[in-house]
């Protein structure tokens, strides 16, 4: 019977596979009959040389974001994540709406979520700071740091050095400068996979795994700032908001949409001051742009 080896897949690079075993790269093609296979995964493998083989097998996530693509369908970008670091800063505009939608997802895909308030230099109004008090309290890590300035990168490396995880935001607030900031040699590992593939240094695309100096994986996924409601129900989006938890069981009707309808706790707690009125009033601008077909 031939051998099965465990690979970790760490980038797509044209129509192959980079997947590392022991630090060394194969390029693999994958059998049609599996599901798509992303970066992150752990797969079983058969080789055909030294830097060439088949994935035989997906095995089991223990988590997967996705996102929405054509005709309503949905498709993973990356697997097997830790931890998703929510990136914003006070520059351009902090998008709350867009970091709670990815806090909801988080929250519904068995993935923990963590802040990090970049460009800490540039200073905090009060506005946002509340913002971020309302966050802290809720139990969500804040990390602020300055990748410019070097500032909190300890840390943050200290968080990452324990698990995979991978950056996302909004465009601007600087996730490749921290990233490149965690990573100084980069472009150097991309060319050094591309070069043991036999393949240019531009075929990388979508998602990258990297292995951080001082510990951890992160995935570099430059084309997914945004991965939307993908898939979520209304229920599920309402569940994504952490503080509505302890409510929602105490609604009136098991069907509660939390808008207008009769006895509705998370309503009502929102109103006494007993959850933050800024989060559900993002709840509701959320809901509004889910598509008619995931809600109840």
């Amino acid at each position: 019977m031939t051998n099965l080896i465990d690979g970790l897949v760490v980038a797509h690079l044209g129509k192959g596979i980079a997947v590392e075993v022991d630090q060394h790269i194969i390029l693999c093609q994958t059998l049609r009959k599996l599901d798509t296979v992303v970066v992150g995964d752990r797969v079983l493998i058969t080789q055909s040389s030294t830097e060439q083989g088949r994935i035989e097998q997906l095995l089991p996530r223990r988590s997967v974001l996705q996102r929405p693509s054509r005709g309503d369908q949905i498709r993973p970008v990356a697997a097997n994540i830790d931890t998703i670091f929510v990136v914003f800063a006070a520059e351009p505009d902090c998008d709350f709406l867009l970091l709670d939608q990815y806090l909801a997802i988080c929250e519904n895909c068995n993935i923990d979520a963590a802040l990090v308030f970049n460009k800490v230099d540039l200073g905090c109004t009060e506005t946002i700071e509340q913002e971020l008090q309302n966050y802290i309290a809720l139990g969500y890590d804040l990390y602020r740091v300055s990748a410019n300035q070097n500032i909190g990168i300890v840390d943050l490396q200290k968080a990452l050095s324990t698990q995979t995880s991978m950056f996302a935001g909004q465009s601007g607030v600087g996730k490749s400068s921290l990233t490149n900031t965690l990573l100084p040699d980069k472009n150097l590992r991309i060319n050094t996979v591309s070069e043991t593939t036999r393949h240019g240094r531009h075929t990388t695309t979508a998602a990258t795994l990297y292995h951080l100096p001082a510990g951890g994986d992160l995935i570099d996924s430059p084309g997914v700032a945004i991965f939307g409601l993908a898939g979520l129900s209304e229920a599920q989006l309402a569940w994504g908001f952490r503080e509505f938890q302890p409510y929602i069981p105490k609604c009136r009707f098991n069907d509660c949409r939390h808008v207008n309808d009769k006895g509705c706790a998370v309503r009502e707690a929102a109103e006494n001051g007993k959850l933050p009125l800024m989060r559900y009033q993002r709840f509701l601008k959320l809901r509004e742009k889910m598509p008619p077909a995931q809600r109840n």
